[in-house]
């Protein structure tokens, strides 16, 4: 008997707003530092709504989103804000661990 795998993918999973929360916030909390995370976040969450809608909805052709939010895009950081307007969501600040940047010393 021959096994049959498929590729998991986010998006199918993403069915609610609190699905879409959750995951969001789990991806800039786990984030690495070069927005690779958040990045594909966004591409999955916009792959489970309407990706045309929102490429006209930010002033993007879908094609040029798709590369955006590919593993391969380098999406300027204006582009990552509309994408995250365009879906509803926000960013959120907060501090992580404590950090001595404005320390003067």
């Amino acid at each position: 008997m021959t096994e049959k795998f498929t590729r998991w993918d986010a998006s199918d999973h993403l069915k609610t707003e609190e699905d879409i929360m959750a995951y969001f916030e789990a991806c800039l909390d786990d984030d690495p530092g070069d927005g690779s995370l958040v990045r594909a976040a966004l591409g999955d969450i916009a792959k489970a709504g309407n990706m045309s809608k929102l490429a006209r909805e930010i002033g993007l052709s879908r094609e040029v989103l798709y590369r955006a939010l590919s593993t391969d895009g380098n999406p300027e950081f204006a582009t990552i804000m509309k994408v995250i307007k365009g879906l509803g969501l926000r960013l959120h600040a907060g501090r992580t661990r404590h950090s001595n940047y404005r320390d003067e010393g």
